[in-house]
């Protein structure tokens, strides 16, 4: 399942947010809270994901109202499918080897001065 196109920075937060609990449903505002993206950015991000099957959704149960604080409507629920780990887990791999820093000269890296020319 090859992601031809590049992933934005701002999805790659939203699916490491995802993947360190795959099985979990999240919600929304949680999201949103733990990513730093706002609303505008976040919603269609996951809309747009679960229109490509990579993630499911649901509303939160009456048990899970229950459950949890009352007084409240039931939020929306988001988790990667199986084709969206496998997707989310190659995207951050490919990301992560972008981020690797470029090999540089061994004296920068030391710390040593430059040598003075004469």
């Amino acid at each position: 399942m090859a992601n031809r196109t590049r992933t934005s920075k701002q999805t790659l937060a939203l699916l490491s947010a995802l993947a360190a609990k795959p099985s979990q449903w999240h919600y929304g505002y949680a999201l949103s809270r733990e990513t730093e993206l706002m609303s505008g950015t976040l919603y269609p991000i996951l809309m747009r994901l679960e229109q490509r099957g990579w993630l499911e959704t649901q509303w939160e149960t009456p048990q899970d109202l229950a459950e949890g604080r009352g007084g409240r409507p039931p939020r929306h629920m988001y988790r990667l499918t199986a084709g969206g780990r496998a997707w989310a887990t190659e995207a951050l791999s490919a990301a992560r080897a972008m981020l690797k820093p470029a090999r540089q000269h061994p004296r920068i890296l030391l710390g040593e001065p430059e040598m003075e020319r004469a």
